[in-house]
């Protein structure tokens, strides 16, 4: 999940982006990293690229500065091997800005910041300066246009239609690039930084131990959780930031509502709920949704008898996963079943969303 966002700004803070990548690195383009004088949040990959991002936001918090972008081979100079390109973005945090980030963890946000100018001649035309080992303890080019001695820093925040949320100049920008690095009419230099809520959205039916246990498994994971028993009293006060909880006596009513898309995970207290929610979630029109039971085997030929009697026919049934987790690990301790259908769920959500390919053969 958003690691890398607090809910509230304690100290000043860098916030380091990966605005842009070519071949081999290790994180993505809008993978960001939070870093104050004691500590960080978040990971830009690791490495030797982690730890001169680290201290060049920490000599940024020192002696001040722009928002600007580096430019960092991975090869050797730079003690990795990677062999690509990573562009970061550094920029002094925004409290307001990272609240309203915060209040929108399941909404598409995009940041639009202002990190300086093209540069207009070298090797590097149209690209920060490169960074690497032997840089270090020399100064650091100023990136930015500064206006009346200050660092000029234009935000805008806009929501996932394009529509700015808050006061501040940004040029148009494309939306369907994810998190870039784009040049305006002027010459200026942009990030746009698409913070995009979890595409991923798991109901969960059942707020046992194994349920518990899943739900702390997927605290950090690309994931929404929609966690539902009518036991109000099992739910733990300290929640983690990607979990709603809906503490209802109609649990059906939430399947039907649910949107396409949507992960059913059922393991209530109850055999005969269970039953219900099986029948409700292979009963939606529409696209099949991934639907697991925990269970054993013969919990699912129990089932799958019960539900032809209601209507069920053989190709939905078919796709109930049952028993869950991988295929492999025999464990009965919540905390294994949970690294199971942790696994198991993200193997679903990353097929999910890898593209479809089409062949453009002409046969």
């Amino acid at each position: 999940m958003s690691d890398w966002l607090p809910s509230e700004l304690h100290a000043p803070a860098v916030l380091v982006t990966v605005a842009r990548v070519e071949g081999s690195v290790p994180r993505e383009p809008g993978a960001r990293m939070l870093v104050d004088a004691q500590g960080f949040r978040g990971t830009i990959g690791g490495g030797h690229l982690e730890h001169r991002a680290l201290e060049m936001a920490r000599a940024m918090l020192e002696q001040g500065g722009a928002a600007h972008v580096e430019r960092f081979p991975l090869g050797p100079k730079l003690g990795q091997c990677c062999g690509g390109i990573a562009w970061l973005a550094f920029e002094f945090a925004d409290a307001q800005q990272l609240s309203l980030l915060d209040s929108r963890r399941n909404e598409d946000t995009w940041r639009v910041v202002c990190v300086g100018v093209i540069w207009s001649s070298g090797p590097d035309h149209g690209h920060p300066p490169t960074r690497s080992a032997k840089d270090e303890g020399q100064p650091v080019r100023p990136p930015v246009d500064r206006v009346g001695g200050e660092a000029a820093h234009p935000t805008g925040i806009f929501d996932g239609s394009g529509r700015q949320l808050t006061c501040g100049e940004a040029p148009a920008f494309d939306r369907t690039q994810g998190t870039h690095v784009f040049q305006d009419d002027a010459g200026r230099l942009w990030l746009a930084d698409a913070v995009l809520a979890p595409r991923a959205h798991l109901m969960l039916f059942g707020a046992g131990h194994v349920g518990a246990a899943i739900v702390r498994a997927l605290a950090e994971l690309p994931c929404r959780v929609t966690w539902v028993d009518e036991r109000e009293d099992l739910f733990p006060a300290a929640m983690p930031a990607n979990v709603t909880v809906e503490a209802t006596d109609t649990p059906e009513a939430l399947v039907e509502n649910a949107p396409q898309g949507t992960t059913f995970l059922v393991m209530t207290h109850s055999h005969a709920l269970d039953l219900s929610l099986s029948h409700a979630i292979l009963s939606r029109p529409g696209a099949q949704d991934w639907f697991g039971l925990i269970g054993s085997a013969t919990k699912r030929r129990q089932f799958e008898h019960r539900l032809r009697e209601r209507g069920v026919n053989d190709a939905r049934l078919a796709t109930m996963v049952c028993p869950v987790g991988i295929p492999g690990i025999e464990g009965k301790a919540p905390a294994v079943i949970a690294a199971s259908v942790a696994a198991q769920l993200l193997t679903v959500w990353e097929a999910a969303a890898r593209p479809i390919e089409v062949s453009t053969e002409i046969h």
